[in-house]
């Protein structure tokens, strides 16, 4: 699952907070909070009940649990929306 942060605070504040507790309900077991305005991606696991965050920007690389053997370097991302 991917979510691309929208613009405004109140989108912000339901991406990053509230949308949280629906993909808990769905048994999302990963998914990726895209912030283009902050050019960061947060990667969100379930881990023993909860969802623990990894924020990463510029050359770090995100390595997915789901999908195993691939990789994506964060300026990729962003490189792909300019």
């Amino acid at each position: 699952m991917v979510e691309v942060v929208s613009p405004g605070t109140e989108n912000r504040s339901r991406d990053y907070r509230y949308k949280r507790t629906e993909y808990a309900a769905r048994g999302i077991t990963e998914y990726w909070i895209i912030d283009p305005e902050l050019k960061q991606i947060t990667v969100c696991k379930w881990v023993e009940g909860q969802y623990e965050d990894t924020v990463l920007k510029a050359t770090a690389t995100i390595a997915s649990d789901v999908v195993p053997d691939w990789e994506l370097i964060v300026e990729q991302v962003f490189a792909v929306a300019n």
